[in-house]
């Protein structure tokens, strides 16, 4: 029926019989024989389950390998008409294009998009430290937005992560299931297909009314569906996109796509793991996990600390931490700790505690209501948690990497006392055999860890501490926004080149 109408409007309008488009294939060279041949391989089979998802939502769209891709830019380069259509529709006027074009290498500020999701609190602290180290090393050059766009333009499961995050976290046998249930590719693919089949188009809008010259990631879930977004609207040569993976040595493979420009691995194991999963060495750094600015560029003296923070300037100081939503056996933890630093003996404190609870507020009100033989601060949802880790000797905490790699940088022992199955597990092995910390679920064990190392066992105490200096990555941050910085250099003067040489 649909030929029979062209074909009617065709010759209507000139007079000459008309030809149907012809199907297009992908052919790829096979590694067993020299002639072309069409091979099917996993991935694809997934590619395929993808390119159906996007026909169905966009009826111009072509999803092809890298080969086509880069061809096909070439083509797009020489006539012109790169993605203008689609720039159009979304706010990318061609005048403005051109201007863009032909300031070649002049001084601008570029927008910098920052994908996340309130998933934890990892998330949000990478997306901030990453903006705060974009402002300190280069001032106002770069615009910086930090975006949920999932919560803001898409409607559910999206737009209601941060709730089921932590439903599934509270049950940890779900969470396991969903973690490794959904890390072979095929499946992750195929779900992420079935999502952008519903939200393709709300996502293209949310990362479209920007106009970003720099995509970064920090959610293992922005990767797919923006990427095959850009794509769409021909943006894969213009807008650099990167990913800063958050989670310090087991995570998810949906972090690693081949389509970005760069992928910053926090640890050598992530890195493996994207090399397996088919990034290249060009597309891989490793720096290290990126913490706020305020931790390696603010040096104070502990003493000044304890006395600004009204803490005992004599006893040596634990800090027990609960997570961003006060997560963890902590009461159960700070009452053995409570009862393992007294000395009922001399009657007398050997030690002091300090635990943040994050946003728990019934846990910081039962804290507070009980009686305690040591000194002791309860603290709700801290922002300037580089002061308080900058004044304590030793810190109890769940394995979540942002934590951890604070405290490595301030020299902390770690005592480990939870973690969530998936992207936390290799954490604890991590810690434990670089010798920065110990690993035990007991409160009464880690209680007696923290007696020992405050009174009979302080060679251990300090010993931990060098080692974990050792392991501390605080330039991690910095590292990561000169090396945007510096792609972005490379993508302005290959425009420079491009308008040099298309007269």
């Amino acid at each position: 029926k649909k030929f029979k109408t062209n074909r009617r409007k065709y010759i209507n309008i000139t007079n000459q019989p008309y030809k149907p488009p012809q199907p297009s294939f992908f052919f790829f060279h096979s590694s067993t024989t020299n002639s072309m041949m069409k091979v099917v391989s996993t991935r694809t089979q997934a590619d395929s389950i993808t390119e159906k998802v996007f026909r169905r939502v966009y009826s111009n769209f072509s999803f092809s390998t890298v080969e086509d891709d880069y061809s096909r830019s070439r083509l797009r380069s020489r006539s012109g008409d790169y993605g203008k259509e689609s720039l159009r529709k979304r706010g990318f006027e061609e005048k403005e294009e051109i201007m863009e074009m032909e300031q070649m290498g002049a001084e601008r500020i570029k927008t910098v998009l920052i994908l996340m999701s309130d998933t934890g609190g990892g998330h949000r602290a990478s997306a901030e430290a990453i903006r705060d180290a974009f402002k300190i090393e280069f001032g106002d050059d770069y615009r910086i937005i930090i975006k949920d766009v999932w919560k803001e333009y898409t409607g559910w499961p999206l737009n209601d992560m941060e709730r089921q995050y932590k439903f599934m976290v509270k049950h940890v046998g779900l969470w396991s299931v969903a973690f490794h249930g959904t890390s072979p590719k095929w499946i992750h693919r195929s779900y992420l297909s079935a999502l952008a089949a519903y939200y393709a188009k709300e996502i293209e809008t949310g990362l479209m009314e920007y106009k970003p010259d720099i995509i970064i990631s920090v959610h293992p879930l922005m990767q797919h569906i923006p990427l095959w977004v850009m794509k769409r609207q021909g943006l894969q040569k213009k807008v650099i996109f990167v990913t800063v993976i958050t989670d310090l040595n087991t995570c998810h493979r949906t972090w690693f796509h081949h389509g970005v420009s760069r992928c910053y691995c926090p640890s050598k194991e992530v890195a493996k793991r994207a090399l397996v999963d088919g990034l290249g060495d060009s597309q891989i750094r490793v720096f290290g996990l990126p913490v706020r600015p305020s931790f390696p560029r603010t040096i104070i003296n502990k003493d000044e600390l304890r006395k600004e923070l009204e803490i005992d300037s004599d006893l040596p100081a634990v800090l027990l931490m609960g997570g961003g939503e006060g997560m963890g056996p902590v009461q159960k933890t700070a009452q053995a700790l409570g009862d393992s630093l007294y000395n009922s003996k001399e009657k007398i404190p050997i030690g002091q505690l300090i635990v943040i609870c994050g946003r728990n507020k019934t846990l910081s009100s039962a804290l507070a209501a009980h009686e305690w033989k040591i000194p002791i601060k309860v603290r709700g949802f801290e922002t300037q948690m580089e002061k308080w880790m900058g004044a304590c000797d030793c810190i109890i905490t769940k394995a979540g990497p942002g934590t951890i790699a604070e405290a490595l940088i301030c020299g902390l022992p770690i005592i480990l006392n939870d973690y969530i199955p998936g992207q936390e597990k290799g954490n604890v092995p991590y810690v434990v055999e670089n010798g920065a910390g110990i690993f035990t679920r007991s409160p009464k064990e880690t209680a007696k860890i923290v007696a020992d190392w405050f009174s009979s066992n302080k060679e251990e105490l300090k010993t931990m501490s060098e080692n974990a200096l050792k392991l501390a990555q605080p330039e991690a941050v910095f590292d990561i926004v000169k090396d945007i910085h510096h792609l972005s250099q490379q993508q302005q003067q290959r425009i420079q080149l491009f308008n040099e040489f298309s007269y």
